[in-house]
């Protein structure tokens, strides 16, 4: 068969697909990737902050409580709450992925800070560090590995809810998706879905390597040598969830 006629024959894998719309695979892709980013770098840019506050026990229960019940809206809920706000555009979705980054995100700051050794802190203390500079220079630093763990999460998470953005228009690789299941257009669906995976594969594996560079007294295996957990979404929560 050739490669024009697989599209005529509407077959899964079809290169004249692939070279017929390139641009609007760019296009697609670019979107996706923007979204994604923007929406984690504001997650953490708020997340952090929260974790802080949510270290005094007074705030710990009602942020901890706040970013999980925000996890758990369904994301077609969450982005028509949003859309009085923003209206229809991407701002919807970046807000609605920045509100889900949240209880990851928090959650693994504060298991990386819990996690730092109460002596390290009083060695520092005793050598003239201030409480800026001793969670500048000491405690986040400990805290890199469970931080990068929650990043890691929070952007795999962040590339696959952009999909459902599609509902707004702004939905990346999701609109191809959603165009593609409505006229049963298969080489498209697949595609768009493949590049939607492939993303994510490629942000995590992106990330790891920065969180080993970052923190090279870790194992070769990405393991920490200490014993610093970290916490992940709860188990109730589900990040792929559309309805």
């Amino acid at each position: 068969m050739s490669a024009r006629s697989c599209l005529a024959a509407n077959d899964w894998i079809c290169g004249e697909y692939l070279r017929s719309r390139s641009e609007e695979l760019v296009d697609a892709t670019l979107q996706h990737v923007g979204i994604a980013l923007a929406s984690v770098a504001l997650g953490l840019l708020i997340a952090f902050p929260l974790a802080l506050l949510a270290r005094r026990r007074a705030f710990a229960g009602p942020v901890l409580a706040l970013t999980t019940v925000l996890y758990t809206v369904p994301s077609l809920a969450m982005f028509a709450l949003l859309m009085p706000v923003f209206g229809v555009s991407a701002s919807v979705v970046v807000t609605g992925l920045v509100l889900y980054s949240l209880t990851v995100l928090v959650r693994n700051i504060l298991a990386g800070l819990a996690a730092v050794p109460a002596e390290t802190r009083e060695a520092a203390r005793g050598m003239g560090y201030g409480p800026g500079r001793l969670l500048f220079g000491v405690e986040l630093p400990l805290a890199l590995p469970a931080l990068m763990a929650g990043v890691r999460i929070a952007t795999v998470s962040a590339v696959s809810l952009t999909t459902v953005g599609a509902i707004v228009g702004y939905g990346g690789l999701g609109n191809l998706i959603y165009e593609g299941m409505g006229s049963n257009f298969r080489a498209q669906v697949l595609t768009a879905s493949a590049l939607c995976v492939a993303l994510a594969v490629l942000a995590d594996v992106l990330l790891l390597g920065l969180q080993r560079l970052l923190t090279p007294w870790t194992s070769g295996r990405g393991r920490p040598r200490g014993r610093i957990r970290t916490a992940t979404a709860p188990a109730t929560a589900r990040p792929a969830k559309a309805g």
